[in-house]
């Protein structure tokens, strides 16, 4: 059953209502922490940007197109189309030797609103590189002009990558692969559906690199979550709560429409994962940093960078107070 997670209330009335489930697994993979249905079957849809990458750093395909760091980094990422993400594809076509045309992903304007005011002020069309899927994408066909596999087809959910990509997440996530539901995604991917333990299990083992026995997926997720760290500004952009949470190289993270977050910590080896029924996004800064406060999280910085992009005070269009954000859950001790 879900639980009420955040309240808004404007004028002193309570306004609306965010419910959801959260689960946070502990190293030992067991859940640790608790609101609502730790079983509920959630899609991942972006928040699984970093098991689709594996693959892709696994065989090298990074190396062989000499990709730079960001250009790997932004495989993971879902950009705003922001200037220097369009910089980092537009140089990605060309070392992976692919026309724009091969991406599956529907033109469109950048999600960045200062990006696509200038493309409209410009009269520029629209791009499959501006969608914010196209890194991954532009990933996975590498991955397929490395294992020669045929770039036709590369989204349909029988292609090897698409296969090898189910394989890994199973692994990762130790949910059996026969239990994986596969839908699909906005920009034409396959996407998963798992019970939010096995999602936060899987990021847990992001943040806890460690406990990965196959020595090249371990290697792998060690690499991609470096760069998620060092190049924070490729996976979303311009204050926005992934790249926030990235400038804090204790926390690996990736959230994914429709309300699903993810979030590991290193230190404290744990693993979270949290789904907003209503599929808002405003709420994952307040609860994210409700999460953070109630374990005792070390990293005050962090915590205010969440509070900065959902403010407690709620304010109307002449910036005057009119309500407020309340995280209401209390983490339940499993």
């Amino acid at each position: 059953m879900e639980k009420t997670l955040v309240e808004e209330y404007r004028g002193g009335t309570l306004e609306c209502v965010h419910s959801g489930h959260i689960c946070g697994v502990s190293i030992l993979g067991a859940v640790k922490y608790a609101v609502g249905d730790v079983e509920s079957l959630t899609y991942l849809r972006s928040s699984g940007k970093p098991f689709q990458a594996i693959p892709v750093i696994r065989h090298g395909a990074d190396r062989k197109f000499g990709l730079s760091d960001k250009e790997t980094a932004i495989m993971i990422g879902s950009h705003r189309a922001e200037t220097f993400h369009v910089e980092a594809l537009e140089s990605m076509l060309t070392k992976i030797g692919v026309g724009e045309e091969a991406l599956v992903c529907h033109p469109t304007y950048p999600l960045s609103v200062p990006a696509s005011e200038a493309m409209l002020r410009a009269q520029k069309p629209k791009r499959s590189i501006y969608h914010n899927c196209s890194g991954k994408h532009l990933g996975i066909l590498a991955l397929c002009k490395t294992m020669g596999y045929p770039t036709e087809g590369y989204f349909e959910p029988d292609h090897p990558a698409q296969i090898e990509i189910v394989d890994t997440l199973a692994y990762l996530s130790e949910c059996p692969r026969e239990h994986i539901h596969l839908g699909t995604d906005g920009c034409g991917f396959p996407v998963f559906a798992i019970p939010l333990k096995h999602l936060a299990t899987a990021f847990m083992k992001l943040a806890c690199p460690e406990v990965i026995e196959d020595l090249e997926f371990r290697a792998a997720v060690i690499r991609i979550t470096a760069l998620m760290n060092k190049h924070y500004e490729m996976i979303a952009g311009s204050d926005r709560i992934c790249s926030s949470l990235l400038m804090d190289s204790n926390i690996v993270a990736k959230g994914g429409a429709k309300g699903v977050y993810c979030f590991g910590l290193k230190k404290e080896k744990l693993g979270f994962a949290l789904k907003v029924m209503d599929g808002s996004e405003e709420e994952w800064p307040i609860i994210t940093a409700s999460i953070l406060e109630q374990i005792g999280y070390s990293n005050q910085e962090t915590i205010d960078r969440m509070y900065q992009l959902t403010p407690t005070d709620i304010t109307n269009d002449n910036r005057k107070i009119i309500g407020m954000n309340k995280a209401v859950f209390t983490l339940e001790t499993v």
